[in-house]
């Protein structure tokens, strides 16, 4: 009998780096969910080792060393077309970018939008906490009407402002066939992970854009304690950024 004993296998998801838990963001923070559901998506497709995962400015940049896959941090607003360029050069990657509103709707829209345009086959994630995170907690594109930030301290005023940025509806307006466009919520866990597997599944396809918001939460901008932020999200946001699957590609059968 073998006084050896045998190794034990870690529990933790493969792509998702032990070294580098618990995260970096601040107590309470949406993006910790947003990314466990990435991960978890990344390991049951069994894709790790081809996948590329790139990172804008911002709360963002935190999880730049946050998974065992390859990984760039990308200068504000270019992570789109860093991973554009990525998925030209080597198409049998796996290119996925992360990043806040800001960096999808305003400093990185232009960018956004011709991507989905055409149809490039890259996954984008965006976490929307309807505020600039790491720099305090102004006003996004995504903050909603009225809502008070260190740039609104009066609330958003829409007639001056405008309204927010509904990225998902502008996405899936100017994608051609074979894209995927969902909106989830860190309210919603199992459904939040499906829509980033599906949006994956659709890359690995080949069939075109694939692109997830997720509405997540700011306790520490925002100044709420647990109750009121889980009612803000669950509550105000869905009013205005209404969850589900907005375009989803038609799959021909063989």
């Amino acid at each position: 009998m073998s006084l050896v004993q045998p190794a034990i296998e870690p529990t933790m998801p493969k792509s998702w780096n032990r070294e580098n838990k618990p995260h970096k963001f601040c107590p309470g923070c949406g993006h910790g969910m947003v990314l466990k559901a990435l991960g978890e998506a990344i390991d049951e497709l069994g894709i790790q080792n081809n996948t590329v995962y790139g990172c804008d400015i911002g709360c963002s940049l935190l999880s730049w060393d946050f998974f065992a896959v390859d990984s760039v941090q990308t200068h504000h607003g270019r992570t789109t077309p860093v991973m554009t360029g990525i998925k030209r050069a080597r198409p049998e990657l796996i290119c996925v970018g992360y990043m806040g509103d800001g960096g999808a709707y305003s400093i990185g829209s232009q960018h956004l939008v011709n991507a989905a345009a055409r149809n490039e086959k890259v996954t984008v994630i965006v976490v929307n906490n309807t505020n600039y995170g790491m720099t305090g907690g102004q006003m996004s594109p995504c903050s909603l009407p009225d809502q008070k930030t260190e740039t609104s301290p009066y609330g958003r005023n829409v007639d001056e402002t405008g309204y927010p940025t509904k990225g998902p509806e502008m996405v899936a307006a100017i994608t051609p066939e074979g894209a995927y466009v969902a909106r989830g919520t860190v309210a919603n866990f199992r459904q939040l992970k499906n829509y980033i597997k599906r949006a994956l599944e659709n890359q690995i396809a080949g069939r075109g854009f694939s692109f997830v918001e997720a509405l997540s939460v700011c306790p520490t901008n925002w100044r709420t304690n647990a109750k009121s932020t889980w009612a803000f999200v669950e509550n105000d946001m869905v009013k205005y950024f209404p969850v589900g699957e907005i375009k989803v590609p038609t799959v021909k059968e063989e």
